[in-house]
């Protein structure tokens, strides 16, 4: 093989040799461990790395393997892709720095992080997937790979929320399955294409594409956690703090919500599926999901529960922006794709920091804890405003995108409402959180404080990977323009998709 062929496998490989070998790690060998996680998570940032200035200056790169006549694996790097490698690869270094101090002095440290390298291969192989079968593989095996992260503390509570996440991802796995199945009885191996390839079918098949693309997207709506698919994502909150930020910020989710920008721009065609009339229903189920989310928010007291259904409205706003019709509609949904990743990330980590450091699990228990944790806060702080859509951060740029898209379209009437009651309701969950985190008194004992607040808020292995998401998250905002930035990138792919 040569570079050109080996680079996708190569990204894949970086992370998954080495969770092979941290599998049959004593679980004393927490230098060899940590060695290899973090050797594995630089040499693949080095190789994406390679693959986006080789793309970016015109280069190709694809590894397949024909498994039968007519049905090939295939792994192709591209400009959507790579965006969404970018960010699993970079987001799995900073959860891989909190992991290890998040689980310092656990059992099974061994088990986990093998399941783990092998999540975030899974994500790395559908992301590089070049046609819809070798998407649906590794849809699958990070299904597989994820639920004994979900599942790591072994308890009743956490065995059940195991079920229930394998319960739905599995049943979207099969309707996503059933799809494309009947998607190749028809055209044959359906290979991801800029401007789709469905546009050419004579109209006697337009039925069975609309009902194939419900399939697919009841399938992938799963993982993305659209209404009323996303009841397993508050049950999977029993997971550790660096399983729900891979949950929320770089895997599950964002594979379901990748999926569908896969579906509706290199399958279908957006023009065609416009045609089709389907982007108007995915919009309406992506408005509800938003609004849905959004409002659960409000009436949570568990600060992991409240992150989690702000997840499941956040997604939506990437299936949005795909229903939208116009370039910059898709620039909105597809940064967003980054952007909530970051600021999500942020937020998860924090709230693992909370209930690390002071036991504090609970949105009421956050009195005055601005003032014991001022770097955590200032953190969550950020990325908080930022979901609300405040600028300079990241937020602000994809909602005005997608604003922007839907006033294009001619869509305001009713994507406009969405997106300002979705703001006002972002605000209503997240301001009183900040409120009590800077402006109570603080409680005159923690819950269960496990570090003295002698030492600086927390272990630098917990406080660290939020700070720097959190700059990731203001940053994305404040050079939205400059060269290479996620804003940029996803003007590319939007070029890409409508043929600019």
């Amino acid at each position: 093989m040569n570079s050109a062929t080996s680079l996708p496998l190569l990204v894949i490989l970086s992370s998954l040799l080495p969770g092979l070998v941290i599998f049959f790690l004593p679980e004393g060998s927490h230098r060899l461990r940590t060695t290899l996680n973090l050797a594995g998570a630089f040499v693949k940032i080095f190789l994406v790395g390679v693959l986006i200035w080789g793309v970016f200056h015109g280069q190709s790169y694809e590894t397949r393997w024909a498994l039968a006549p007519g049905l090939d694996l295939v792994l192709h790097a591209d400009k959507l892709s790579l965006l969404f490698v970018s960010l699993s690869s970079v987001l799995w270094l900073v959860t891989t720095i909190y992991a290890i101090g998040y689980l310092e002095s656990s059992p099974h440290r061994s088990r986990f992080f093998g399941f783990f390298s092998l999540c975030v291969s899974a994500t790395v192989g559908l992301a590089l997937a070049g046609n819809l079968f070798t998407f649906v593989i590794f849809y699958e095996l990070l299904t597989l790979a994820t639920y004994p992260l979900v599942a790591h503390r072994g308890t009743p509570e956490a065995i059940r929320g195991a079920r229930i996440y394998l319960t739905y991802t599995l049943s979207g796995g099969m309707l996503l399955l059933i799809g494309t199945v009947w998607l190749y009885a028809i055209v044959g191996q359906t290979s991801f294409v800029e401007g789709g390839v469905l546009s050419g079918l004579s109209s006697e098949y337009h039925t069975q594409l609309i009902l194939i693309f419900a399939l697919l997207i009841a399938g992938l709506g799963v993982k993305a956690a659209l209404v009323p698919l996303h009841g397993w994502l508050p049950e999977a909150m029993v997971a550790p703090a660096p399983v729900s930020a891979l949950l929320h910020a770089v895997a599950v989710v964002k594979a379901g919500a990748f999926g569908i920008v896969r579906v509706v721009y290199d399958v279908y065609g957006v023009t065609f599926a416009s045609e089709l009339g389907v982007l108007m229903a995915l919009g309406i189920a992506a408005g509800i999901t938003i609004v849905y989310g959004s409002v659960k928010a409000l009436f949570q007291d568990s600060l992991k529960k409240r992150l989690a259904y702000s997840t499941v409205s956040q997604v939506s706003y990437i299936a949005l922006g795909t229903a939208i019709l116009g370039p910059i509609g898709t620039i909105g949904g597809i940064v967003h794709l980054v952007h909530q990743g970051i600021m999500k990330i942020t937020l998860f980590f924090a709230a693992g920091n909370y209930a690390e450091t002071l036991g504090i699990h609970k949105v009421s228990e956050m009195n005055g804890v601005g003032r014991r944790m001022p770097g955590t806060t200032l953190a969550f702080s950020i990325a908080a405003l930022g979901m609300i859509g405040i600028p300079p951060v990241a937020g602000f740029i994809s909602k005005w995108y997608l604003g922007l898209g839907a006033v294009e379209a001619g869509m305001a009437g009713w994507v406009l409402p969405v997106l300002i009651l979705s703001s006002l309701l972002n605000a209503g969950y997240f301001l009183p959180i900040l409120y009590r985190a800077w402006f109570r008194t603080p409680a005159a004992v923690w819950p269960d404080e496990h570090i003295p607040a002698a030492r600086f808020e927390t272990h630098g292995a917990l406080l660290w990977p939020p700070i720097i998401t959190a700059v990731l998250a203001l940053a994305a905002g404040l050079f939205a323009a400059a060269p290479y930035s996620p804003l940029e990138w996803a003007s590319l792919i939007a070029q890409r998709e409508y043929g600019l």
